[in-house]
């Protein structure tokens, strides 16, 4: 199958490389390879993104904890930042918003360290990912969370194809509207596959391995 690529803008000028193509994931195979690498290490890209999806919580909503979920470690941090700029005060001691990255357990569940679980339990925590294909990543996430006792206040992500998570709105700055045809497939009923189509890489959040 012959993969073409090009880029989509959002409303607020940040921009993503999009290609078409046979590509399987960690959980299904999709068509379409959103490659949100620029947004999460550039600058002034994650600066620009972290204000557009800031916009749905700066009023409404308490945070004290970001858990960054694959590598939005720096665009946690200017939402943070976007955050308590427009006045939203942390419930915690600290008067600040903590920046968590998760750790996982050998059977890929969301683990929190004895010192890190303050910022988590009785915490309002947002979820921050880099994409959100079928949600069940997410999902375990916000399971994780729960677990140690976080309170999920609400889970965006740079690209999600689904609406909801675990009954949540997920806030995106890309979403399927933006990749008209962007289709998800569960691996044993892909249409690609099943026509002989060949994979054309193996794809995550972190980047893409051609085959």
């Amino acid at each position: 199958m012959e993969s073409r690529s090009y880029e989509i803008t959002s409303s607020a000028g940040v921009s993503i490389r999009v290609t078409q193509g046979h590509f399987s994931t960690n959980h299904s195979h999709i068509n379409y390879y959103v490659d949100t690498t620029t947004l999460k290490a550039s600058h002034s890209e994650s600066a620009a993104a972290a204000k557009q999806l800031s916009a749905q919580y700066v009023y409404s909503t308490p945070v004290d904890t970001i858990v960054c979920i694959e590598g939005t470690e720096i665009i946690g941090a200017f939402l943070a930042e976007e955050l308590t700029k427009a006045g939203i005060r942390s419930m915690n001691t600290q008067k600040t918003i903590y920046i968590v990255p998760p750790e996982y357990n050998s059977t890929n569940q969301l683990i929190f360290r004895d010192n890190i679980r303050p910022m988590i339990a009785g915490k309002n925590v947002l979820l921050l990912l880099a994409d959100v294909t079928t949600g069940r990543t997410s999902a375990k996430c916000v399971e994780g969370v729960e677990y140690y006792g976080g309170v999920v206040r609400g889970v965006c992500a740079l690209f999600s194809a689904v609406d909801h998570v675990s009954g949540y709105p997920v806030n995106a700055v890309f979403t399927t509207k933006d990749i008209p045809g962007y289709q998800a497939f569960n691996k044993l009923e892909c249409p690609f596959c099943k026509g002989n189509v060949k994979l054309d890489a193996l794809v995550n959040s972190f980047g893409y391995s051609k085959l």
